[in-house]
């Protein structure tokens, strides 16, 4: 959906608010970990301390990412919200059920492929190469990186989350594509509203695990709870489960199926586009001193003449209960050249015309109600999104 490719925090806003609105969150730290399976027993506070200091830099597996995010069928925005439906392009993780292979060689190699039923969409950094390749679309970016950026590309405990600084990519930044990542949006903001404990040993993609429970004391949250499944001997994260107050199974889980440590076979950095891929060579990032590339054919952003959401958001309450509230303006449907921004228009003002519609002291919009968060647009142009019901986002569009 080009909605959520042209904008990428409004790409993000519905898995974030499901999965990553965490808030400032405090913490009561209680009860050990059981040693039913053998295991020695570990305090929640040793769990944490346990996760902080992983240091993994090399592994391959299998990541399986589930969201019943309560979303009803939008026209364009695929999936319907409900498990089942798999794709594979980086821009459709806001529903269904996905697969990501995971490679990971120390920071300069890293491969991220998403896999569907129709290809897959790949990201690999081998050292100063990136390459995006969709295999649907038969198409692959190279970027050339600076020696610095090269080096970018792992963070937090190296296991894959983001792409060398400065590379435009359709890749999702700010969901959680992995446990490591979907762990770390919970417990780097833990505070005194939230009571973390832990729930005995568990067993994923064959390993033992310790599990962390994170329970909101707020009751005026729609997270129920996280779970957080901790690998025994690496500390990483294996499984990460976001439960609703609506549901009895989890809202939002993202979990390894497979999991290795060893170093993987440096082939799986290796990129060759195959015959009949489109490939673009970006100069943006390490154009030639003195002038423009004269080998090199810049990718064309998207256009952005008409961002959707401009201005810093503000951001209302705090702790799990957090809303942020951000401008939102629709782009222009009159683009003559019927690009971007027109499809953009055009799938939006669909979306809007299948949303109920609201309005009180706050104003008057569309409301989209899920089974972990709530989003309103509103009729003069702001966005309110939140872990929480609607009346919470009506507060704090009232908010001056």
């Amino acid at each position: 959906m080009r909605l959520f490719i042209d904008h990428p925090r409004a790409r993000w806003v519905l898995p974030v608010a499901a999965a990553g609105v965490i808030g400032a969150t405090a913490l009561t730290v209680n009860q050990t970990a059981s040693a039913d399976s053998g295991l020695p027993s570990r305090t929640a506070a040793q769990l944490l301390a346990d996760v902080r200091s992983a240091d993994v830099s090399s592994l391959s597996g299998t990541v399986v990412q589930t969201s019943d995010l309560g979303l009803p069928d939008l026209p364009g925005l695929g999936g319907s919200g409900r498990p089942g439906s798999a794709s594979s392009s980086l821009t459709s993780l806001v529903s269904g059920t996905h697969t990501w292979r995971i490679w990971l060689d120390g920071p300069t190699r890293q491969r991220l492929a998403l896999i569907g039923a129709n290809g897959e969409s790949d990201v690999i950094h081998n050292g100063a190469d990136v390459w995006l390749w969709s295999s649907a679309d038969k198409t692959a970016v190279h970027h050339k990186l600076s020696s610095g950026q090269a080096r970018a590309g792992a963070t937090g405990n190296h296991l894959p989350g983001g792409l060398p600084g400065g590379v435009p990519s359709a890749l999702p930044s700010g969901a959680p594509r992995t446990p490591d990542e979907a762990a770390g949006a919970a417990l780097a903001l833990m505070g005194k509203d939230t009571t973390v404990t832990t729930s005995g040993t568990a067993s994923v993609a064959g390993r033992s695990a310790y599990e962390l429970v994170l329970t909101p004391k707020d009751k005026t949250t729609l997270v129920g709870s996280v779970r957080i499944a901790i690998d025994s001997q690496e500390h990483i994260p294996l499984r990460v489960q976001v439960y609703s107050t609506k549901l009895t199974n989890p809202a939002f889980e993202v979990g390894f199926t497979a999991v290795d440590f060893a170093k993987p076979d440096a082939r799986q950095f290796a990129f060759t586009p195959p015959t009949g891929t489109t490939v673009t060579e970006s100069d943006q990032l390490t154009a030639p001193k003195g002038g423009a590339s004269t080998n090199a054919t810049p990718v064309k952003p998207a256009d952005r003449a008409s961002n959707m959401m401009q201005g810093p958001p503000k951001v209302v309450g705090s702790g799990w209960s957090t809303v942020v509230v951000a401008p939102f303006t629709l782009p222009s449907s009159q683009q003559k050249d019927g690009g971007s921004a027109a499809d953009s228009a055009a799938q939006l003002n669909g979306i809007l015309k299948a949303l109920p519609t609201a309005s009180g002291t706050w104003g008057s919009g569309h409301v989209l109600q899920g089974t972990l968060f709530s989003l309103v647009l509103t009729d003069d142009g702001r966005m309110a999104v939140g872990a929480v019901s609607p009346d919470r986002l009506y507060t704090a569009l009232a908010a001056k």
